[in-house]
């Protein structure tokens, strides 16, 4: 097994741990709250300090951050990757603090920002949770240094295993103080739970970090031209992901004007649509990341290196993608009822859900294999080109999702609530623009990339033939059965038959991992 395919394996498997964690979490979270005002209040608040820990964490620190790191330590070179460690730890701490207090102190006019729709005890409620937020936010972008320290050491499962403490502290609370709380108070303390999660996340990961970069240099220069190429890097990922996290406040935005209950169902459908992003897209990015930025050779050689691992990670971003599309479209419900219908949350809430999940799939290919061709620029030490698209993308989703999720129900006489799918449905056209553009830019510079178009057909054909196979057990199934239990039974067969129906289609993955499973005679492919 490649090294790229064993790190990808452990980015997985913690990811998968810590969104399995966060999937106990918000079904937790949906029996004490299901779609309340308080469930929006929390819901909404978590965005704004959240904002925060995504521009300066995961993915700015990996894309500007990690490559010159890593470079550092191909080279044989630990003392300067340590000055190079310390400095833009001491830069993070500093600007976050800053940061962090500044958003304590203006909360009242980010919450009118992001959700002009809230007001009353909606509105006090989500004030005071997002002050209470904003402290963990920092610790969680000190948390993402981490990570990319320990990306870098090629030590990727504790980093994105992680997390599970962060939702382990918040269960906790949800438990202890559920039953004796109003859904106001509950929120409220269920946010200190969240900042001291984000402490332990952080905590954890530091005695490992300190381990693997004993040459840290805690008292590095800016100076330094090797921090200095991290700062110039730095600043169009941060405008970059900025603009990435203006959609995310977007479609809050346009969800406050819609009925209550939608900005947490988006949130419901978040959870859900964004694991297969991180599952295989982020696993796939994360573990291909330091790889290509530490190539070396002349440009034909470094570009011929790059298309091959861009392909292979392409192709088995698609083979795990393509059947999560059409599972969340057409086996949403049990999806939802399964993680999410207890307590509060009723089957009408999860139908709710099952609509903006079936939404999101119309972009979920595009948007998962685009984090590739972004990690490829990044490599390259080419931050603004996925910039540009991404603004570009900002635009249209601002457009097409205020269009699709407020207008177009009142055009067409539907319910308003059919305004959350539209909002995801739009999303996903602007990230289909923005994943023709990243590839058309990539293969004029590097040469051409890409899935085969027969590879894609098999795949949709293996997911489709799987979806009526199960479609039709879910419709033999007892309807009084619990949803965990129809779930249980249905997705399994879906997944054994996509697989089955990929490998006598001759598809390498499946092939692959039913040789692995010991049903063949060879484990030595490799795609």
């Amino acid at each position: 097994m490649s090294r790229s395919r064993s790190a990808s394996i452990l980015v997985a498997s913690g990811i998968l741990l810590s969104r399995i964690a966060g999937l106990i979490r918000q079904r937790v979270f949906a029996h004490f709250f299901g779609q309340s005002f308080a469930a929006d209040a929390f819901n909404a608040a978590f965005r704004i300090p959240n904002f925060l820990q995504n521009l300066f964490g995961e993915g700015v620190l990996s894309a500007s951050f990690i490559p010159v790191y890593s470079r550092l330590l191909a080279s044989g070179d630990e003392k300067e990757a340590g000055r190079v460690a310390g400095a833009i730890a001491s830069v993070i701490l500093l600007v976050v603090s800053c940061i962090v207090l500044a958003g304590v102190l203006l909360t009242p006019w980010l919450v009118s920002a992001i959700a002009p729709g809230f007001a009353g005890e909606r509105r006090e409620l989500t004030i005071q949770i997002t002050r209470v937020l904003f402290p963990g936010a920092g610790l969680l972008v000190l948390s993402a240094w981490c990570l990319g320290i320990l990306n870098s050491h090629r030590k990727f499962f504790l980093s994105y295993t992680a997390p599970v403490l962060w939702n382990a502290v918040m269960i906790g609370a949800m438990f202890v103080w559920g039953r004796h709380s109003s859904q106001s108070a509950l929120a409220v303390t269920l946010a200190w739970a969240s900042v001291a999660g984000s402490a332990a996340q952080f905590l954890i990961q530091l005695p490992v970090v300190l381990a693997v970069a004993p040459r840290m240099d805690w008292l590095g220069t800016w100076r330094n031209p090797s921090v200095r190429t991290v700062m110039k890097n730095f600043g169009p990922v941060f405008i970059g992901r900025g603009v990435v996290q203006l959609s995310a406040f977007i479609d809050a935005l346009i969800a406050s004007l819609l009925p209550i209950g939608t900005v947490s169902a988006l949130s419901y459908a978040q959870v859900l649509y964004t694991l297969p992003v991180s599952l295989f897209g982020m696993s796939v990015s994360a573990a291909e990341l330091p790889e290509m930025s530490s190539a070396r050779g002349s440009e034909s050689e470094v570009f011929a290196f790059l298309r091959q691992r861009l392909d292979r990670g392409l192709a088995r971003i698609a083979f795990f993608i393509v059947p999560s599309a059409v599972a969340f479209l057409a086996l949403g419900d049990l999806i939802v009822g399964a993680l999410f219908q207890t307590g509060k949350f009723t089957a009408e809430d999860g139908r709710f859900v099952w609509a903006i999940l079936a939404g999101s799939t119309v972009g979920l290919l595009a948007t998962t294999l685009g984090r590739l061709y972004a990690s490829t620029c990044y490599a390259l030490q080419d931050p603004k080109t996925p910039l540009k698209f991404a603004v570009l993308r900002v635009f249209l989703v601002t457009v097409l999702g205020y269009w699709a999720a407020v207008i177009l129900p009142g055009w067409m006489g539907w319910s308003a609530y059919w305004g959350g799918a539209g909002l995801t449905a739009s999303a996903g056209v602007s990230g289909w623009v923005e994943f023709f553009l990243l590839r058309r830019t990539l293969n004029r510079r590097i040469g051409a990339t890409g899935l085969p178009g027969g590879l894609v057909a098999r795949l949709w054909i293996a997911a489709l033939l799987a979806a009526g196979a199960a479609f039709l057990l879910k419709n033999i199934l007892p309807l009084d059965w619990h949803p965990v239990f129809r779930a249980l039974t249905v997705l399994p067969s879906f997944g054994i038959i996509y697989l089955l129906l990929a490998a006598a289609f001759r598809v390498e993955t499946a092939l692959t991992l039913i040789r692995r499973a010991g049903f063949g005679r060879s484990q030595a492919a490799v795609e």
